[in-house]
């Protein structure tokens, strides 16, 4: 299926059997930044799983940088989360 005919869902893209979909169906999902090299960051989530996230498109990021980050490429720097007091 090439990108610009509806798919059997009723939407355009690469959809797959299983419901995953690049353009339709995966949703983007915050990342802390624990490690650079290079064009990449080493990323973890909340729940310590890792993943290497290309950064070219939100430009310099620094280790402790939370990415909104959606098929291992990063979209956004999330501002940091409020500071709340004790």
């Amino acid at each position: 299926m090439s990108g610009g005919e509806p798919g059997p869902d009723g939407g355009y893209g690469a959809c797959s059997a299983d419901g995953g979909c690049l353009t339709c169906g995966d949703v983007a999902v915050p990342l802390t930044v624990v490690e650079l090299d290079g064009a990449d960051a080493r990323c973890r989530d909340e729940a310590g799983r890792g993943e290497t996230v290309a950064i070219e498109l939100v430009g310099p990021v620094r280790v402790g940088d939370r990415l909104l980050v959606h098929a291992g490429v990063a979209l956004e720097v999330l501002a940091p989360p409020p500071v709340t007091e004790a």
